[in-house]
């Protein structure tokens, strides 16, 4: 699998209360379309397949709320295309497949995520490494 293209569609973020007490973070992720593509600039053998997402970060109860919603053009062997077709009439995809792409989305939604946070003064919604200070060993 190879990644010809990656978009974002929608971008949104809203702050609705300033009160972190009791903040929990979550997040979720789902692919919305899965469709057969074809291109004229790129001549391969692979099967070129153009997935739909949703990407959100909820700060509850109602204290904030990023959507990010986008598409992602993708090469795949032509046999994996057919089962992801397949599965995806049941809106369900094969475990591998589907693995790769969502870390994929997960890799570039949270990335983006993480900026619109430190633009709005929120908490992260994953933990970033931490320098500390190193105690001596005796």
């Amino acid at each position: 699998m190879r990644v010809i293209g990656f978009n974002f569609d929608k971008i949104s973020i809203e702050r609705k209360a300033n009160n972190k007490e009791g903040m929990k973070i979550g997040t979720s992720i789902d692919i919305l379309q899965v469709d057969k593509t074809k291109t004229d600039i790129i001549k391969i053998k692979e099967e070129i397949i153009g997935l739909k997402f949703k990407y959100n970060v909820d700060y509850s109860p109602d204290i904030a709320k990023i959507e990010l919603e986008g598409s992602i053009i993708l090469t795949i062997e032509s046999d994996i295309a057919k089962e992801v077709f397949k599965m995806w009439k049941d809106k369900k995809l094969p475990e591998d497949f589907r693995i790769s792409a969502l870390n994929l989305i997960y890799r570039k939604s949270n990335i983006r995520a993480i900026q619109l946070e430190d633009e709005m003064n929120l908490p992260l919604h994953i933990p970033l490494p931490v320098l500390s200070k190193q105690e001596d060993k005796k």
